[in-house]
């Protein structure tokens, strides 16, 4: 039965708890000491124990970031929570509590062994991410629906399955259901699932099993394909030209522009549209073509940019190691000389020598590093000037292109002004065939109200072919401004820093080897 809390005080996780349950755990006798004497480090922990100890609320666990166990059994939670940094966490004790929803475990991705035993859980849910579930406990719950045992095929790891003692265990079907429709399963209630029960439960489900699977199929690849569509965007967004190769600049034209989508609706306008959205379609394409053909030049040039750039630094990196392996050689012999003499004054002129080497080594290696980031500084120049160009080149193409979409713009909006003018004079003697709608009726009253109209929707479209060119050439000139700033930042300033602190570490390291020798001498 999960545990009532108004026979016993609720406690709450606090520091004091957690500093107990971690030395009553942890390392005993002089060990434990030592560790009490240093302080408890809690993100070394890796498991940890908080059973039977009335917490009512899950709190304070983010310091234990490398936890891989946690028990929290047989207490009187209520809810799951607090756990999100608990992100390496891969087994989960939560049995004998007083959970009613499973939520809150999205970032457990690792975790593979989940007990939720004794509980009030009524719905299987909210398990998304934790694809690498091996065990799963859910008996002595409140589970009734035999139907959402289907959430769990998802998980294509699990091999054990606790649901004993739910309401559902009580139905004649239930065994067979669990098997046919969860038929990776290897253990379920504590007992092994045989080929002759895994057999005969498909049988029975056969029809039900098909149709799931083929559902589940079709799902996957909706699934698949739309996975497929967000890349392909992805590039395209990278390519700056994300959905040009379609009617979408066209259709934003006309979303906002209410006085066009009436003047749309005038008789003799169709054949003239349909050939305006033809054409700047066209030019939409030219530009997406275009732009899909700069975005891979652009990313050849970045891949070849970083190839040369890491072969400069192997290079430097296996000359710097060639310094160092000769002065080994010499380190060694120096050393083991020194250690058989006995003439103290001998002993200072090789300490001497050696440390004369150690500050050669220190002028190789220094001037090995100069000599790289000037290598670096020169590739970081060119590439800079390529992409410069690269990217003023996509950018004029790009603005001359849309340079012909507000041409066809403009021409569009003659011959609408001339249709415009013609309907009205229509209107006013009386002499119009075709029907129209009374919004545009109103919009034909006088000249001045259908020329302010078509102009206001001519203004919008133009607006709007602007707004794509600025936004266009404002991402290609940031994005590129954010590239060679970072390229500077990590591999002249960054990684200058962290060569010029391992050459000086080294160094160090040898004079100290030196120093000790002396200390041993004397």
């Amino acid at each position: 039965m999960s545990r009532l809390y108004d026979t016993v005080e609720p406690a709450v996780i606090d520091e004091e708890m957690l500093k107990k349950a971690v030395e009553e755990q942890g390392p005993k006798e002089e060990a434990g000491k030592i560790a009490k004497q240093e302080g408890i480090d809690f993100g070394d922990v890796l498991s940890l124990r908080l059973d039977f100890l009335n917490i009512l609320k899950i709190d304070n666990l983010w310091e234990f970031t490398k936890l891989t166990k946690l028990q929290l059994d047989n207490n009187i939670i209520e809810k799951i929570e607090g756990l999100e940094s608990l992100v390496n966490l891969v087994w989960l004790d939560l049995s004998f509590n007083n959970i009613e929803v499973i939520d809150n475990l999205d970032s457990l991705t690792k975790l593979e062994d989940l007990t939720l035993y004794s509980n009030r859980i009524s719905t299987i849910e909210n398990m998304d991410s934790l694809l690498n579930l091996h065990v799963l406990s859910l008996g002595r719950n409140q589970l009734t629906d035999l139907e959402n045992l289907r959430y769990l095929r998802r998980f294509k790891n699990l091999k054990t399955l606790n649901l004993s003692d739910n309401p559902f265990c009580k139905q004649d079907e239930y065994k067979q259901y669990v098997i046919a429709f969860l038929s990776n399963l290897e253990f379920l209630d504590y007992r092994l699932v045989d080929q002759q029960s895994r057999d005969a439960a498909i049988e029975k489900y056969q029809v039900s099993r098909d149709e799931m699977l083929h559902n589940e199929k079709q799902a996957e690849i909706k699934k698949e394909d739309e996975t497929k569509r967000q890349q392909e965007l992805e590039k395209h967004k990278n390519a700056y030209v994300e959905l040009m190769n379609g009617p979408d600049l066209f259709e934003q034209m006309y979303a906002e522009d209410k006085e066009g989508q009436k003047l749309n609706e005038m008789p003799g306008l169709e054949d003239q549209l349909h050939s305006f959205k033809e054409k700047f379609m066209q030019i939409c394409t030219q530009i997406f073509d275009f732009g899909i053909a700069e975005h891979e030049k652009r990313e050849e040039e970045v891949k070849s940019f970083w190839e040369c750039v890491e072969e400069a630094k192997q290079d430097n990196k296996r000359l710097g190691m060639v310094h160092i392996d000769e002065f080994t050689e010499t380190k060694k012999r120096m050393l083991l000389e020194m250690s058989q003499m006995s003439d103290h004054k001998m002993v200072e002129q090789y300490a001497r020598d050696y440390n004369d080497k150690i500050q050669v080594l220190w002028d190789k290696l220094m001037g090995l590093e100069l000599q790289l980031v000037d290598q670096l500084e020169e590739v970081i120049k060119e590439f800079e000037r390529n992409m410069q160009d690269m990217v003023g080149t996509f950018v004029e193409n790009v603005q001359a292109l849309l340079s012909q979409c507000r041409d066809l713009e403009n021409n569009h909006h003659e011959k609408m002004m001339e249709i415009a003018i013609v309907t009205l004079e229509k209107v006013i003697k009386n002499e119009l065939d075709d029907e129209i709608s009374d919004d545009l009726k109103m919009l034909l009253v006088d000249k001045d109200t259908i020329i302010n109209a078509v102009s206001s929707s001519h203004d919008v479209h133009l607006l709007k072919i602007d707004n794509k060119e600025d936004d266009i050439v404002t991402r290609i000139n940031q994005s590129l401004k954010n590239l060679i700033e970072q390229i500077h930042q990590d591999e002249e300033i960054t990684r200058n820093r962290m060569r010029v602190s391992e050459i000086n570490n080294l160094i160090d390291h040898l004079r100290e080897e030196m120093d000790n020798l002396e200390v041993m001498q004397n």
